[in-house]
């Protein structure tokens, strides 16, 4: 069964092989780039990079609502459930939690991470990438990231599918971006972490015709509201 990839802007995406549903970094609520709504989505797994408010957004209000379960780093996912998120499972670099259809593996991501409340800090933790297998496909979700040279053994996982971050500023920017591809060695990299905000502002062409130059990758540039089949 075939899968598509649903790009909602920022880094949030979407996946679904037709029975399931799986968001990754579900930001609706205050995210410019979005066309729809929280409300709009459906999910039976959320995945969560980090504790970044832009990657945690709404994922509490949709997993209460839907039932889905997130799976995310151990602190982050403690916090969730102390605040009566019902499906919380945490994890970390290297662990493998499965979810209903496929599973995900939480590779390493050079960032920072903490989320706030109206106490202050309250879930300070790791961030993370995850390798997610699903629908026979393995995709791999960068999260928030600098290039690192272990890319090269997370690439040694048969990656089908990356999705790598090219905002810069806060993130890799577009050749460094192009330099994680080469590590990678996806077929399809599908750029995130763009254009949502005038810091983060990027040519996509300009990544896509590099991309193509200089890896044997192929980019998939999305819109949001845009979907691939991968």
């Amino acid at each position: 069964m075939a899968v598509t990839l649903k790009y909602h802007g920022h880094a949030s995406f979407e996946l679904t092989d037709g029975t399931t549903t799986v968001l990754v970094d579900p930001w609706f609520t205050g995210n410019p780039a979005a066309v729809v709504s929280a409300d709009d989505v459906k999910a039976d797994t959320i995945l969560i990079t980090h504790a970044h408010s832009d990657h945690v957004g709404d994922s509490a209000a949709i997993a209460t609502r839907t039932g889905a379960t997130i799976i995310t780093v151990n602190e982050l996912a403690n916090y969730l459930s102390a605040k009566g998120v019902p499906n919380v499972a945490g994890g970390n670099h290297g662990g493998t939690i499965e979810f209903i259809g496929g599973s995900a593996k939480f590779t390493q991501a050079w960032h920072s991470s903490a989320y706030a409340d109206e106490t202050g800090i309250v879930a300070p933790g790791v961030p993370a990438g995850f390798i997610v297998r699903y629908g026979g496909l393995a995709i791999y979700f960068a999260g928030d990231t600098a290039l690192f040279g272990d890319m090269a053994l997370i690439g040694e996982e048969g990656i089908d599918v990356a999705v790598l971050p090219i905002g810069d500023k806060f993130t890799m920017g577009p050749s460094d971006a192009v330099r994680a591809a080469k590590f990678v060695g996806a077929k399809t990299v599908i750029p995130s972490h763009f254009n949502t905000f005038p810091a983060i502002a990027q040519d996509t062409d300009a990544f896509a015709a590099a991309l193509s130059e200089k890896t044997s990758s192929k980019a998939a540039v999305l819109k949001p509201g845009e979907t691939v089949t991968l």
